[in-house]
């Protein structure tokens, strides 16, 4: 068996266009491989976007995933002996997105076990991983042992994949970043699911985005992705519920690696971010109604409210930034004033009712440093923008709209043209913020 014709078949030509599918043991064979290092990165590159224009059949992409989950290790929770299931979240990524970061502890103080593993900024979207890591001392790669010991001890737990779980995953995911197949529906869907089930979880709730700022770019594309993650899941005998959500704008008023910490701890503590908190609130229900935590929806997203109300779920936050080798004493001080020394302001330059596009804010983004146009580059932490006005909001002339911030100098002559860009001028709001936030809800 050689590579190239396993690409070849893949691959089609005048007379198979739309390539052949791929057989297990040939999954095996190019997977396998490239795991070992025995086949290159320009081969499996080009397998990749074979696959990026064919796609795969539905037995492709769950053998696929098959075989990404046993590519190395895989976590036990059994020694939790929790009575009730495992649940996770998983977002196909957006700008501003954070919502991992107050769910998890919401949940958690509702009594639902999320064990979550999480991963890195891709494309123009931040990753939990490093918005977490921006927090003086946090872990994400975390042992076996430690992982389960955190979570009975907080009810979650955040960490990263590591050389010896899913190394399959760990190398496509950073391949696709940089050969433009991020939007691959079946490469999605192995990649977030080997990860998902083999950290433990029993059930999960995915948040499917659409729209400019989302790799699916529109709801019919969004909802075959959900329908193929849903339906993959059932096969393998997992609970499972996919939200479809907008990604139009970007989420809450912040944007960037500890601005995100930051807005997370406003949230915990009750600030007014209408969008985070009503998605929050939703992907919540559903994960506390897979817990076995709330009988309905309704019961659901009261708890979570509940929790937020009453604390818990901050405690819970600081308890897990602590259990994970955080120093929660200083992020408490450097909440409000942390920021980078590189600074500048994004003004209207008209009057009028603002819209910005959340796709051109998160390329801005990975110039200030927020994300990674190589894989080889660090994130800065400090940078990013605040939003100090939003979509929907009227201006007029020269009102400060963003405070932005940068890794360095230099990089604000790549971001502030596209971020001047972002923004458009109306005389009324725009129409896309009719658009609701959950358009609907994919089950099993």
């Amino acid at each position: 068996m050689r590579a190239v014709d396993i690409i070849l078949k893949k691959r089609g030509n005048s007379l198979n266009t739309s390539g052949a599918e791929l057989s297990k043991e040939e999954l095996e064979f190019l997977v396998g491989g490239y795991v070992r290092g025995e086949i290159p990165d320009y081969q499996i590159a080009a397998w990749l976007m074979s696959v990026y224009f064919n796609g795969m059949s539905f037995a492709e992409t769950g053998n696929l995933t098959e075989i990404m989950l046993h590519s190395g290790e895989t976590i036990d929770l059994s020694s939790l002996k929790n009575p009730n299931p495992f649940v996770d979240k998983h977002s196909t990524g957006g700008v501003g997105d954070k919502i991992s970061l107050p769910l998890a502890p919401i949940v958690a103080a509702c009594g639902v076990s999320v064990p979550m593993m999480s991963g890195r900024a891709l494309g123009h979207t931040g990753g939990t991983l490093d918005k977490l890591e921006s927090i003086d001392g946090y872990k994400v790669g975390l042992s076996q042992t430690e992982f389960c010991n955190i979570i009975k001890q907080c009810g979650y737990a955040m960490t990263g994949q590591t050389k010896q779980i899913v190394p399959a995953d760990r190398l496509l995911y950073a391949l696709r970043d940089v050969t433009g197949t991020v939007e691959s529906i079946p490469l999605i869907t192995a990649s977030i699911l080997s990860k998902k089930v083999a950290e433990g979880s029993d059930c999960l709730v995915l948040d499917v985005k659409y729209g400019n700022g989302a790799f699916m770019k529109t709801p019919e594309l969004a909802e075959d992705l959900a329908v193929c993650m849903v339906n993959t899941l059932k096969s393998m005998g997992k609970k499972s519920a996919a939200l479809l959500t907008c990604m139009d704008t970007p989420l809450g008023r912040k944007i960037g690696n500890f601005l995100e910490i930051e807005e997370t701890v406003e949230c915990l503590q009750g600030a007014d971010v209408p969008d985070v908190m009503e998605l929050t609130y939703s992907l919540g229900a559903h994960m506390c109604v897979f817990g076995n935590k709330a009988r309905t929806l309704e019961e659901g997203r009261e708890k979570c409210i509940k929790a937020v109300n009453n604390g818990s779920a901050l405690d819970l936050f600081y308890k897990n930034v602590e259990l994970q080798g955080g120093n929660v004493s200083k992020l408490e001080k450097e909440i409000g004033k942390r920021r980078s020394p590189h600074k500048r302001e994004l003004v209207a330059e008209k009057d009028g009712y603002i819209y910005i596009e959340a796709y051109k804010t998160g390329v801005a983004g990975c110039s200030l440093g927020v994300g990674r146009n190589r894989t080889d580059e660090d994130v800065c932490p400090d940078a990013g923008m605040i939003l100090r006005k939003i979509s929907g909001d009227k201006v007029c002339k020269g009102d400060v709209i963003m405070e932005v911030y940068g890794k360095d100098e230099k990089c604000f002559d790549f971001a502030m043209p596209i971020l001047n860009s972002a923004v458009t001028y109306s005389d009324t709001p725009d129409s896309r913020l009719h658009n609701p936030l959950v358009l609907k809800t994919i089950t099993g």
